[in-house]
C-alpha cells in the first residue's frame, strides 16, 4: 500500500512542479541539434524556468511536417500546457517552425495555447536567406542540409515570406547580429548581416521589438549578452 502511495506521488509531483515554473520551449537551427542550445538553456534555468531543449531532424523532415505533427506531440509529451507560461526561444529556422506551427493552427481554426507567452527569435531568415537561395541549389549542400533548406530561401513561394505576419497572440522579440565569419555567405547576402541572413531579412511584421549584437549567426548563441536579452524579453517584454 505504502509503495503505491509513493508511486502515486512520484506521478503528481512533475505535473505540480511544472506548474510552478514557466517553461521555456529552446528550437534549434538547420543541420544541428539541441546541444547548440544547451548554454542558452542554462541561463534561462538559473533564471528560475523550466527549460525543455528539444533536437528535431531538420534535415529529413519537411517543415510543415514538424510544425503539424512532431511540435505538438512534443508539446503534450513535455506537458507544457500545465505550465503558467510556455514561451519559445529559437535560432535561425527554428524561427520558421515556430511560425509554420502557429500559421498551422490558424489554418485549422485551432486556438492558440491558452499559456502561450513571449518569442525571442535568434537570427531568423524571417524574409529567406540569399545564401539559401545559392547553396539549395547545389547538390552537396542539399544532401548534407535536406530538403527544407531550399525552402528558406527569399522567393515569396518560398516557407518565410508566405507564412504572413506575427499573430498578436504572443509578444514577438529578434535578435541577431552584424558580423560574419563566413566571407562567401556575405557576398550574396545584402549587408549589414551575420553571415546567412541579412539583419533585414530577420524583422517581422508585428514584432515588439527588435535588437542588433556585434556577433555571427552562430556566434549568437554563445554570448552573454544574448542571453541577458533573452531573458529580460521573457520577463518584461522589451530589451532594456
Amino acid at each position: 500500500m505504502f509503495t503505491r502511495f509513493l508511486a502515486f506521488i512520484f506521478v503528481l509531483m512533475p505535473a505540480a512542479a511544472f506548474a510552478e515554473k514557466e517553461t521555456v520551449v529552446l528550437l534549434h537551427g538547420i543541420g544541428v541539434n539541441g546541444w547548440t542550445m544547451a548554454r542558452l538553456g542554462s541561463a534561462l534555468a538559473r533564471d528560475g524556468y523550466r527549460v525543455v531543449n528539444l533536437s528535431y531532424p531538420s534535415r529529413t523532415v519537411p517543415l510543415e511536417t514538424l510544425a503539424g505533427d512532431w511540435l505538438p506531440t512534443q508539446l503534450a509529451a513535455h506537458r507544457t500546457a500545465a505550465a503558467p507560461r510556455l514561451h519559445f526561444v529559437t535560432h535561425s529556422m527554428g524561427g520558421i517552425l515556430v511560425r509554420t506551427w502557429l500559421g498551422e493552427q490558424r489554418r485549422a481554426g485551432t486556438s492558440f495555447p491558452a499559456n502561450l507567452g513571449r518569442v525571442v527569435m535568434l537570427a531568423p531568415p524571417n524574409a529567406g536567406s540569399e545564401a539559401a537561395d545559392r547553396l539549395g541549389r547545389v547538390w552537396l549542400f542539399r544532401t548534407v542540409l535536406g530538403p527544407n533548406l531550399a525552402r528558406l530561401g527569399t522567393a515569396p513561394d518560398h516557407l518565410p515570406k508566405s507564412l504572413g505576419p506575427w499573430p498578436a497572440a504572443a509578444e514577438l522579440g529578434i535578435i541577431t547580429g552584424n558580423r560574419s565569419v563566413n566571407p562567401l555567405a556575405s557576398v550574396w547576402v545584402p549587408k549589414p548581416n551575420d553571415g546567412p541572413v541579412s539583419v533585414t531579412a530577420t524583422h517581422l511584421a508585428g514584432e515588439r521589438a527588435h535588437r542588433v549584437l556585434p556577433v555571427s549567426h552562430t556566434g549568437i548563441l554563445f554570448r552573454a549578452a544574448t542571453a541577458r536579452a533573452v531573458s529580460t524579453f521573457l520577463r518584461f517584454g522589451r530589451f532594456d
